[in-house]
């Protein structure tokens, strides 16, 4: 089992930044692929971005390319997601997920094992 607890999240104005932070605890020293989803009221939750157990590998979607950023502190089993240049429609709940290696390695489906339980990103314009 691996428990996750997401952080950072608040109001920003358009423009603006944040940092989520990911803190694991648990099984942490399997191999797990990590992500950040998103779901917005009324809309499906959504891919944002992941890394790959070794971090050599990162995924982005489309909507957020340039401007978000994934990376993983190992000795702190903790994972962010900087984000920069935001704009309204960021504004979601965004979720933190671990992918366990057995279940494969779609870093950009939703079939992740593992999920926090939310922080609340809002961009005013």
């Amino acid at each position: 089992q691996v428990h996750l607890v997401e952080s950072g999240g608040g109001l920003v104005q358009a423009g603006g930044s944040l940092r989520l932070s990911c803190k694991a605890s648990g099984r942490t020293d399997d191999h797990y692929g990590l992500g950040w989803f998103r779901q917005a009221p009324g809309q499906k939750r959504e891919f944002v971005a992941a890394i790959s157990w070794a971090g050599q590998t990162t995924y982005y979607a489309d909507a957020v390319k340039g401007r978000f950023t994934i990376s993983r502190d190992y000795a702190k089993n903790t994972h962010y997601l900087e984000m920069t240049a935001l704009r309204p429609e960021d504004t979601a709940i965004y979720y933190c997920a671990a992918l366990d290696p057995l279940s494969g390695n779609d870093y950009e489906g939703d079939e992740y094992d593992y999920w926090g339980q939310g922080t609340q990103v809002t961009v005013s314009s």
